[in-house]
């Protein structure tokens, strides 16, 4: 199934006019934190156009903290790529590294990492901005979902080091990929984004809590759909597609028909849930002010299911093959050639 399988989208989502000038300014930012060190390495991340996935995904960020997002935005995906399954020993040291990632939020803003590597030194500088004017229950919620998929993330690594990933049966890979595809922090982040937060009472409600677990479905098997081909030459099982075929012992095309019908079935039980929310609000008795955080909340998500998908279909992330002095890298790794786990 190739990189550019269409969905029909119910919505558009803008794009960011500060892309271009934020754009420059993040990629003088990754390579003076070091979190791109080789020739091939930032020629690699720039085929990603992971800004343009922020300017999409964080559309009316103002064009500051579009860099701040942009930034952020970079420490996930690199962070993703420094597991190399050739390499199994390296899991206790992903780990570690996590570990420290998940702490960061839960410290005072601007402390030193205790685990030093570039990327424990970029997010320290990170979430002192992210967090910045937002308040201590934005934060902690942001750090739980952020923590959430770093732990996922840690877990995706053990498996593949055991040889185990491409075991996981349909039910537990759909509950383990709305973990591993990080979207519920990433949401959390659209408040930021804006400067503006859902109100408490929305967010532990359980129409909006089954809202986010749809999107990240939703995206998550988008993500499968559109780097299947890619993830395939690689040998990573960690793909709906993937799973079908084994577990339904099935054709690759069928499983792919399938993995379609099953990411239009989440996106249109997103749907039909997003249509309950003036019920929501009028049961929780909002007054205007808060309808339109609401309002903002659920913008947040559209934003990032559409602005997703169009990033998704011409990012150089989901490639399955590509051309000149990169390819030899990308195609014996996950991605990133150099390594952000060493001082």
């Amino acid at each position: 199934m190739p990189q550019d399988v269409r969905f029909d989208m119910p919505f558009d989502t803008p794009v960011s006019p500060h892309l271009a000038t934020a754009r420059e300014r993040h990629l003088r930012w990754v390579r003076e934190t070091g979190l791109v060190r080789s020739r091939a390495g930032f020629e690699e991340y720039q085929s990603w156009d992971l800004s343009e996935a922020a300017a999409r995904t964080y559309p009316h960020a103002s064009a500051d903290d579009m860099v701040v997002l942009m930034n952020w935005f970079s420490l996930a995906f690199l962070f993703d790529d420094q597991f190399d399954a050739s390499r199994p020993d390296r899991a206790e040291r992903i780990a570690e590294v996590a570990r420290e990632l998940i702490a960061t939020p839960l410290r005072p803003a601007g402390t030193a990492p205790r685990v030093v590597c570039p990327i424990t030194l970029a997010w320290a500088e990170v979430w002192e901005q992210l967090s910045d004017g937002m308040s201590l229950t934005w934060q902690t919620r942001f750090a739980a979902s952020w923590g959430r998929f770093l732990v996922a993330h840690c877990e995706e690594v053990d498996l593949a080091a055991q040889g185990l990933e491409g075991k996981l049966g349909l039910d537990e890979y759909a509950v383990f990929r709305r973990r591993t595809v990080g979207i519920h922090h990433s949401i959390d982040a659209g408040e930021r984004s804006r400067r503006f937060e859902v109100p408490p009472a929305v967010m532990g409600h359980p129409l909006m809590e089954r809202m986010r677990d749809l999107a990240a479905d939703t995206i998550g098997f988008m993500n499968d759909i559109h780097s299947f081909e890619r993830e395939r030459r690689r040998g990573d099982g960690h793909n709906l597609i993937a799973v079908l075929h084994r577990e339904r012992d099935c054709s690759w095309e069928e499983a792919a028909d399938e993995a379609y019908r099953m990411t239009r079935t989440a996106l249109d039980e997103y749907l039909a849930r997003e249509a309950e929310v003036p019920r929501m609000c009028d049961e929780l008795g909002l007054g205007a002010e808060e309808r339109e955080l609401v309002r903002m909340g659920v913008e947040a998500i559209r934003h990032w299911i559409n602005g997703n998908y169009e990033w998704a279909l011409t990012s150089g992330r989901y490639a399955a093959a590509k051309e000149g002095p990169v390819a030899t890298a990308e195609q014996a790794g996950r991605g990133s050639v150099d390594d952000l786990l060493t001082v």
